[in-house]
């Protein structure tokens, strides 16, 4: 495979994603995100790869020619032979080449190919499985696009790089066809994992005793599972989004993962300066708005004592941790009557499920309180008139003020009584805002009348199940998703399966404090990180060395101590939160996707990096590398300060890799707040080296070997230095 004439000082990119210009799931907002700081460091020479929706397509992609002669050749040597694409830019910040395939183009073609797909990998696919099928036609396109293009592009080193198993199919057949470019797989979450998770399995305490293949066939995903690990094993570069999955694929898939990319966010969307405190507010009051609607006739509580807790996502009932949520508010409910807590909480549960339309009383309710607020000021501006006129007449002398009975009107008394008397209601408050099609076996709503949390009047716990997407058009609840988080004081996410888990981050970079788990990646993520998490406003419970009773209670105790905090300290709280959003900026992150790419180039051409002296030399000399630096917030006291290579975890030690030896891009950052202090240190971790090369370090199983210890690092790194001096001397 390798070809030593290739350049690999500026290679080409190809990231190839289902959801590339297609958003159908979290994967998109990765892609999305991230292209800003890939575009930066390989300009034109990167482009996405996709499959073609002609129902998103044209909002998404604008048209255009290639420039790339070699890549104008192979499209058209590809529509030759009726293939369709699609190529242009994307209409997203950062502006990238982007090129997609109708898959149903070729569905010709589609027996054929699995024919070839079983002769060469043994993998089957059934008949009547439409997402496998879409993948084989989707995999053999970008095989045949890869190996077309480096068969006319003979110069420059190309760098694939493959999300999930829809778009990793290419993978094998490139190996198996000895294309020329070097591939790097990045899964998200392993497809057995979900499935394992979602019934009731003790998942990460068995993880090592899975039969994979019989689990997989069990459920009827064996060819999906097939195509995910031959993408993982064929890969020159396998990586994860986070430890707790690089611990799961390594015993899912077989393979260990070379490291670890986290999902980071593109900071400068969510930004808000110092105007986030404000945004808060102003969120907050069109949520007090829908309570006022949404609890008339029992509105009873003080709404500037009530807090908003939400979790959100897909409907996972199990693995977004729903079932431990409402159960904690249960007990939150209970802690707070009993310690006769003037404080109220409002959670909301906003995932979509399967509904027919919005409940009467939910609209109802809405309309009732628009009626009232709309009375309320046309009395209002009626008695302003009174009151004018009448200080008109009074001349400046003699001048006296007005009775109330002549500034209120009979009229005015007689419609405030009509709107007062349609606010009165003989049922409680609704939990749900929808009609479920499946009232009577979902199982958020089961739980919900399981722990009766009815929204009585004594009840210092509301809920209310909001089962669709938010958007600024609903007629309900009027707020797009980033705008409720914003108005919410608590974001809670206890998952039991979460590779990532975007919902927590992105509350953390708009100021919004969160309490996550440690079997979630972005939990691990900050654990790993951060001394004292807690103190930063990122909560994380522990769901895997204790019993689910005592998860529960840790997550009921956090909620209610978080409940009596008073106002200036949840101010506080939500301005450590938002120091810590450069940790997940992709200007950061970004960097370990460039390591893993460096690393990918280096085992496909290992004799550019590892030649005589001269040609390191040359190869090192004209690279702009990204030095050692962190973003002026957060400052980090005592320990040092953190760099984007700490942040990472490539297993850099077993390439005899430094982060400097990396293929990276100065990005510009913010030098504005570079003098900005604050009164409360931020504590960082120092990752050990040992930890990056233990398998599972950081998660379930893992962590460093007890008999070493860094010190011990440092003195085998010294003798070995020595020895190495000395044998050259003596040599």
């Amino acid at each position: 495979m390798s070809n030593n004439t290739r350049d690999i000082r500026r290679p080409l990119l190809f990231e190839c994603a289902w959801e590339v210009a297609n958003k159908v799931g979290g994967i998109y907002t990765v892609i999305k995100t991230k292209v800003p700081v890939t575009v930066s460091e390989f300009g034109d020479r990167y482009c996405l790869i996709g499959p073609l929706s002609y129902k998103t397509a044209p909002m998404e992609v604008e048209a255009e020619e290639p420039t790339d002669p070699d890549l104008a050749g192979t499209l058209d040597a590809m529509r030759s032979q009726g293939v369709k694409c699609l190529y242009g830019r994307w209409l997203i910040e950062g502006a990238p080449r982007v090129l997609l395939f109708d898959t149903g183009s070729q569905y010709s073609r589609l027996d054929e190919w699995k024919g070839d797909l079983w002769n060469l990998a043994g993998i089957p696919t059934p008949p009547n499985d439409h997402e496998t099928n879409e993948t084989v036609v989707f995999g053999y396109l970008v095989a045949w696009f890869l190996g077309e293009y480096v068969s006319r592009q003979l110069h420059t080193a190309v760098i694939a790089h493959f999300h999930e198993w829809q778009a990793g199919l290419a993978i094998p057949l490139c190996r198996k066809r000895h294309i020329d470019v070097t591939t790097v797989f990045t899964t998200h979450a392993t497809l057995l994992g979900r499935y394992l998770c979602a019934g009731s399995v003790d998942f990460y305490n068995n993880l090592q005793y899975f039969d994979v293949d019989h689990e997989a066939g069990k459920r009827g995903i064996y060819h999906r599972y097939c195509i995910e690990r031959s993408s993982a094993h064929c890969a020159d570069v396998f990586t994860t989004v986070s430890h707790i999955t690089a611990y799961e694929s390594e015993h899912l898939l077989k393979r260990k993962p070379d490291g670890v990319v986290p999902n980071g966010l593109n900071v400068v969307k969510f930004q808000a300066m110092h105007e986030f405190q404000n945004l808060h507010q102003t969120s907050k009051q069109k949520i007090h708005e829908f309570v006022r609607g949404h609890f008339y006739g029992h509105y009873d509580f003080d709404l500037d004592n009530t807090l908003y807790l939400f979790t959100a996502g897909r409907y996972e009932y199990r693995n977004k941790g729903v079932d431990m949520f409402i159960e904690s508010l249960a007990r939150l409910n209970y802690l707070l009557q009993k310690s006769q807590s003037k404080m109220t909480v409002v959670a909301f549960i906003i995932m979509p499920a399967a509904t027919s339309s919005y409940t009467i009383e939910a609209l109802k309710g809405q309309a009732v309180t628009k009626q009232l607020r709309d009375t309320v000021t046309e009395i209002q501006n009626r008695i302003g008139q009174r009151l004018f006129d009448h200080a008109m007449r009074s001349n400046g002398e003699h001048g006296t003020l007005p009775a109330p009975d002549d500034l209120l009107s009979e009229e005015d008394k007689v419609l405030l009584k009509r709107r007062i008397f349609a606010l009165k209601r003989n049922s409680l408050p609704p939990v749900t805002t929808h009609n479920m099609l499946d009232d009577g076996n979902d199982p958020i709503l089961n739980q919900i009348r399981r722990v009766q949390l009815f929204n009585h009047s004594y009840d210092r716990v509301k809920i209310v199940f909001h089962p669709d997407f938010l958007n600024s058009n609903n007629p309900i609840l009027g707020l797009d998703y980033e705008e409720f988080v914003r108005g919410c004081h608590l974001g809670v996410f206890p998952s039991y399966y979460e590779p990532w888990g975007y919902t927590p981050a992105e509350c953390t970079v708009m100021g919004i404090p969160s309490i996550t788990t440690n079997l979630s990646g972005f939990g691990c993520f900050m654990q790993d990180l951060i001394e004292r998490p807690e103190d930063e406003g990122c909560y994380i419970i522990d769901r895997r060395m204790q019993s689910v009773e005592d998860s529960v209670n840790s997550l009921t105790n956090c909620m209610f101590g978080f409940a009596n905090k008073t106002k200036r300290q949840r101010i506080n709280q939500r301005n450590r939160v938002e120091r810590l959003s450069p940790l997940l900026d992709w200007k950061n992150l970004g960097m370990e996707y460039s390591k893993a790419r460096q690393l990918a180039l280096r085992r496909a051409y290992p004799d550019a990096f590892y030649g005589n002296e001269e040609e390191e030399f040359d190869f090192g000399a004209g690279i702009d590398r990204m030095m050692p630096s962190m973003p002026p917030s957060p400052r980090v006291r005592a320990t040092g300060m953190a760099t984007p290579g700490d942040i990472g975890t490539l297993t850099e030690e077993m390439e005899h890799l430094k982060t400097s030896d990396y293929r990276g891009f100065n990005w510009p950052s913010s030098q504005e707040d570079e003098d900005e202090g604050y009164p409360f240190p931020l504590v960082m971790k120092v990752r050990s080296r040992a930890s990056s090369v233990v398998s599972g370090a950081s998660t379930p199983g893992g962590g460093t070997f007890s008999s070493l210890t860094e010190n011990d690092l440092r003195k085998a790194d010294a003798a070995l230095s020595n020895v190495h001096v000395n044998g050259i001397n003596g040599h």
